[in-house]
Parts: structure tokens; C-alpha cells; sequence
């Protein structure tokens, strides 16, 4: 019984990884329709959107991650005969010497341009802190923004069923030297992020997401607590 919730906690997890992937993705094509003409990747890891994009050849495109990170990437890049597409630009930060806003000077983005973010799988394993200084510079860009990102409601919201796979996760994430740090409960969020400026909030809970994203019902939603969210700045 405890290796199928096992196996269970994982098949959601990577359904929850491919539906995160084509929110933002789906949001970002409605985005550029509006006159967004950058696209900052944030905490890229080994993301790929840039590399694959049918919109790379009408968005200036930056990945944001720390410079030990960035040149691994460079190298698996480089064996596997991948091409840096024309339109990508590195900015790597190591965020204890650099702020994100230095950064992305020093890499040539234009804070007077409309720009779309996608942070995806980073903003549970950030302080509270470090999350809403992001959350201020992209409110802070003086002709619009738009971001998506996830994150989890906290464990005692959850039901127990639910708190399960939650700490199933955190386990595992654990023991691969990440910690689960930052939750929010959904409507103190929206309210902090219409504070900061966003007027345009949606956000899917894991309902929205299995009817939306991944073409199951309702009933089967993973119970966990994730969000997806995309909030804008006209």
C-alpha cells in the first residue's frame, strides 16, 4: 500500500510539472498577443522554453540563474549540439553578491519593454522575503509585466490525506539537499500581490488544474495544495 501512494505522489508530481509548463506557456502567447516582447526565465535550471519556442523570433528571451548553474547548463547544451538561439541571453546571478534588477541590466534587458516571467519550481524553496523582492521589481516595471509561478498552500490547510503527500515531498526534496520553505495561503496571497500593483490574478488550484491542464476530472486532483498562478500589470 505504501510503495502505490508512493508511486502515486510521483505520477502527480510529474503530471503537476507538465501542466505548470503549459500554463505559463499558454499564458505567454496570450501575453505576447498584448505587446509583450521580452520573456525572463527565471531560476532556468535545465528549462527549455527558449530553445523550442515558435514566439523566439518575436521576444528577446533571458534566462536568470547562478553562474555554477548556467555554465553546467552551457556544457550539457554544448555535448548534446544544442545551438543558443540568437534571441537568448544569460544573465547569471549569484543573488548574494547581485540583485535581480543589476543582473538583468548587466545582461542588456530593457525595463521600459513589456516583459513576461516564468518562475516555475523555485518559489516553494525561497524565503518569504526573497519572494516578494522579486514580486516588487516585476510590479515595479513601468510598462507592464506578467508572471506565473507556483506554489503550495501551507501543510495545516491541508486535509490529512493531503499532508501526506506533502510530506512525502518534502522528504524527498530533502534528501536531495532542497528544503520546502515558503507556502501561502491563497487569499492572503492575492491580496499581498494586488497590494504590490497586479490587477489581473488567476489562479488554479490542483481542481482547475487536472480539469484544465492535464484532461482528468476533478475528483482525481492531487490533494497536495499546488497553484499555479499568473498575475499581470497591465
Amino acid at each position: 500500500m505504501r510503495r502505490a501512494r508512493s508511486e502515486g505522489s510521483r505520477r502527480g508530481l510529474r503530471l503537476f510539472i507538465a501542466a505548470r509548463s503549459r500554463f505559463a506557456e499558454d499564458s505567454l502567447q496570450i501575453a505576447v498577443e498584448r505587446g509583450v516582447r521580452q520573456l525572463v526565465v527565471l531560476g532556468a535550471g535545465l528549462d527549455t522554453l527558449a530553445y523550442r519556442s515558435p514566439l523566439a523570433g518575436r521576444l528577446r528571451m533571458f534566462e536568470v540563474d547562478h553562474p555554477a548553474t548556467q555554465a553546467w547548463k552551457r556544457e550539457r547544451l554544448a555535448a548534446a549540439d544544442i545551438a543558443i538561439p540568437p534571441s537568448l541571453t544569460f544573465a547569471p546571478i549569484d543573488f548574494e553578491r547581485k540583485t535581480l534588477a543589476a543582473g538583468l541590466a548587466g545582461a542588456g534587458f530593457d525595463p521600459q519593454q513589456p516583459t513576461f516571467f516564468t518562475w516555475l519550481g523555485v518559489v516553494p524553496y525561497l524565503s518569504e522575503a526573497a519572494v516578494f523582492s522579486t514580486l516588487g521589481f516585476i510590479a515595479g516595471l513601468v510598462n507592464g509585466a506578467h508572471v506565473v509561478f507556483d506554489y503550495a498552500n501551507p501543510r495545516e490547510s491541508l486535509a490529512v490525506r493531503a499532508r501526506a503527500a506533502h510530506d512525502a515531498l518534502a522528504t524527498r526534496v530533502a534528501a536531495a539537499g532542497e528544503a520546502l520553505r515558503t507556502s501561502f495561503e491563497t487569499e492572503l496571497l492575492h491580496a499581498r500581490l494586488r497590494a504590490l500593483g497586479f490587477q489581473e490574478l488567476e489562479d488554479l488550484g490542483p481542481p482547475q488544474i487536472a480539469v484544465r491542464l492535464v484532461s482528468q476530472p476533478a475528483e482525481s486532483a492531487s490533494e497536495r495544495g499546488g497553484h499555479l498562478i499568473r498575475a499581470s500589470i497591465a
